[in-house]
C-alpha cells in the first residue's frame, strides 16, 4: 500500500476554484433555460401562485424560528422581547402594510425591552 504524498492532492484553492465554478455552471444553466427556450413556457397557474409567495414563505421560515425559540427550544415565557417585537410589527403591518413601518415598530419594542429590562 503506497502513501499519498501532499504533492499528490489538490490543493484547498482547486477545490474552491472548481466548486465556485461548479456553482456558476449550475446557475447560468438553471436561468438561462427560460431565456434560451425558442417558445413561451407557460407556467400553471398554482406554480406562477406559488412562486409569488416564496419569497414570503422563506422569510416566515427563517423568522419563525429565531421568533419563537431559543438555545434549541420552545422559549417558556412571554417575557420575550422577540414576542412582543413581532407582535408590535404584525399589528404595524395589519395596520398599514410596507417595509419600513413594521422594521421601525418592530425595532422600537424590541430594543428598550432587550436592552433596557434585559428581557
Amino acid at each position: 500500500m503506497t502513501a499519498i504524498t501532499s504533492s499528490a492532492l489538490p490543493a484547498a484553492w482547486e477545490y474552491s476554484a472548481l466548486t465556485i465554478l461548479g456553482m456558476a455552471v449550475v446557475t447560468v444553466v438553471s436561468r438561462g433555460f427560460f431565456l434560451w427556450s425558442r417558445r413561451e413556457i407557460r407556467l400553471p397557474a398554482t406554480l406562477a401562485r406559488a412562486l409569488q409567495v416564496a419569497p414570503l414563505a422563506a422569510i416566515v421560515a427563517v423568522l419563525t424560528p429565531e421568533i419563537f425559540m431559543a438555545h434549541g427550544e420552545l422559549i417558556s415565557t412571554w417575557r420575550d422581547a422577540r414576542l412582543l417585537a413581532a407582535v408590535a410589527a404584525t399589528a404595524c403591518y395589519a395596520w398599514r402594510p410596507g417595509v419600513l413601518g413594521p422594521l421601525v415598530a418592530g425595532l422600537a419594542a424590541f430594543m428598550p425591552l432587550h436592552v433596557g429590562l434585559g428581557w
